[in-house]
């Protein structure tokens, strides 16, 4: 299969957003590893390209903007009548000729407002005719704004903003505008399909993050716990496990953890790490659910700036640290949208815990002067479980956390991807 844009950019500036939501189309193409082909205007700067627009597997193609030597200037036809320019039917059939031979090889191409716009109309008329050399080819006519009322008596070529096109579907971001979209091109809303814009949170982040999301699916949980640290057994990294087994056990929730992790000399990090792992697979997680920075090509430690980025993607930060005497990680967590747990046995994570309206759970700990060792009644484990379905509750009421969690997963480029684009250029 080979996908084409077809967008008619004649520049790549990202404040444009119709640019932002074609990158990401090309992204998710080019990550599922569907050859593309991105047609903009002739006059469209090559300096302006950036990002993803850099990938050397972008066929970039030039689509035909002179008529005699002249550049062509687009005119805003957005009114359903009126009397196009001299040289209208002349372009547009130029244009044509240009796309028969552009297109030619692709299987599906996706056009981006070209039905909508009233500047395009030209383009929209050349697609038209173009389209009648170009049987095997599938057209997804994608809309970026609120459609239009159809115009009852317009005539050609001012129509064709409202008249629907063979082998075509059309394409909406919201399922509340697929009504709307089917009555401006006169289309059955079983011809139209949704896909909504996608946020790649991960746009802005370092290349450590990147390079973390491409191992592992940071975008799914439902529970995504971050826990930095030094690997020594004062962190209690295994309580951090037990509680996220206790929360997948319980509640059904997939769950996954990422240790921030760098050795220290109290203990042999791997024999620390499968003291973590059993404990946390005794309470119900996965071993594939947790994973730890270390064995990522970071046995030194994860940068600050990359936690920092992780704890924008978690939604849930857990602390059963046995003795602090702050808990910045907390307040970065905390600043991040994350739900707090902390340890009430602690001092400083109490202290701290009720300023900022943490969740309080119990440990062990080292108070002033003296230890507290826990005794749970009638096991751990059903405590665990019992804070774990508070917990999970609580998250789902937090309207903060809701909403964050939802943009991960079902916002993400790749729910997008797997859930929307594809299936429909598939069909």
């Amino acid at each position: 299969m080979k996908v084409a844009i077809l967008t008619m950019f004649n520049g790549l500036e990202r404040t444009y957003s119709l640019v932002n939501v074609v990158a990401e189309h090309l992204r998710m193409l080019l990550d599922n590893n569907i050859p593309v082909k991105m047609l903009v205007c002739e006059n469209c700067p090559d300096e302006q390209r950036s990002g993803i627009f850099l990938d050397e597997r972008i066929e970039w193609v030039k689509v035909r903007n002179t008529l005699n030597g002249k550049q062509i200037h687009w005119h805003d036809y957005s009114q359903p009548e009126g009397k196009v320019h001299d040289t209208f039917f002349e372009e547009a059939e130029a244009i044509a000729e240009d796309l028969i031979d552009k297109l030619s090889d692709v299987d599906i191409c996706m056009m981006h407002d070209i039905h909508y716009q009233g500047w395009h109309l030209v383009h929209n008329v050349a697609v038209r005719k173009a389209q009648e050399k170009l049987p095997n080819v599938r057209f997804i006519a994608v809309t970026h704004s609120a459609p239009n009322n159809k115009a009852i008596n317009s005539k050609w070529p001012f129509s064709a903003r409202y008249t629907p096109m063979p082998n075509t579907i059309y394409v909406y971001p919201t399922a509340s505008g697929i009504p709307a979209l089917a009555k401006q091109y006169n289309v059955p809303e079983g011809k139209c399909r949704v896909i909504n814009n996608s946020l790649d949170l991960t746009a802005n982040f370092g290349e450590d993050v990147r390079s973390i999301c491409k191992k592992i699916d940071l975008f799914s949980p439902d529970i995504l716990m971050v826990y930095p640290g030094r690997l020594t057994q004062g962190k209690k990294f295994e309580k951090v496990a037990a509680f996220a087994g206790a929360i997948k056990k319980k509640t059904e929730r997939t769950v996954k953890i990422i240790f921030c992790d760098f050795a220290s000399m109290d203990i042999d990090p791997n024999i620390y790490k499968a003291i973590i792992r059993r404990i946390g697979c005794k309470f119900g997680l996965d071993d594939g659910d947790m994973y730890f920075t270390s064995d990522l090509g970071y046995p030194n430690g994860f940068p600050r700036e990359g936690v920092l980025e992780l704890f924008i993607l978690s939604n849930l930060f857990v602390c059963p640290s046995f003795s602090e005497s702050f808990g910045l990680t907390v307040l970065e967590a905390a600043s991040r949208g994350n739900f707090i747990i902390l340890n009430e046995a602690v001092p400083a994570l109490e202290e701290l815990g009720k300023q900022i309206g943490a969740y309080f759970m119990r440990w062990d700990a080292r108070n002033f002067g003296y230890d507290t060792k826990e005794n749970y009644n009638p096991s751990e484990k059903v405590y665990l479980e019992n804070n774990a379905d508070m917990v999970v509750n609580m998250m789902r009421e937090n309207q903060v956390i809701l909403s964050k969690t939802l943009v991960r997963q079902r916002y993400s480029p790749q729910w997008i991807c797997e859930n929307q684009l594809l299936p429909l250029l598939d069909k």
